[in-house]
């Protein structure tokens, strides 16, 4: 059984950036969406670790983050958190994109 630490540290990332904006802007909307979407992300590496095949969960919530956060970006102009998150989400989206349409396949930890 697989186990995607790149999903992982991916919802780990969200959760932290949520997080952090909180803890620097005292914004409660930031904690709530990164621990929301951090969640979410998370339990989707935790099925794609049980069923490679299993990311559809993964892949959309990345597609609404990249877009949600990709809009800040472009309406903001600042890179950080909007700008990486946003990077990092359309990486996620074709890496799943990209495993769907079997371009890559899933390889098992032996």
């Amino acid at each position: 059984m697989p186990i995607d630490f790149l999903s992982f540290a991916y919802a780990a990332t969200v959760a932290t950036g949520g997080i952090v904006g909180y803890a620097r802007a005292g914004s409660v909307p930031s904690l709530g969406a990164g621990l929301l979407f951090g969640s979410i992300l998370c339990y989707g590496a935790y099925q794609t670790s049980q069923n490679p095949n299993n990311f559809m969960l993964l892949l959309g919530t990345s597609a609404a983050l990249g877009g949600l956060m990709g809009f800040r970006f472009y309406n903001s102009g600042k890179f950080m958190p909007a700008g990486l998150v946003t990077i990092l989400s359309v990486g996620m989206v074709l890496r799943f994109a990209a495993r769907s349409a079997g371009l890559i396949q899933a390889k098992p930890i032996e």
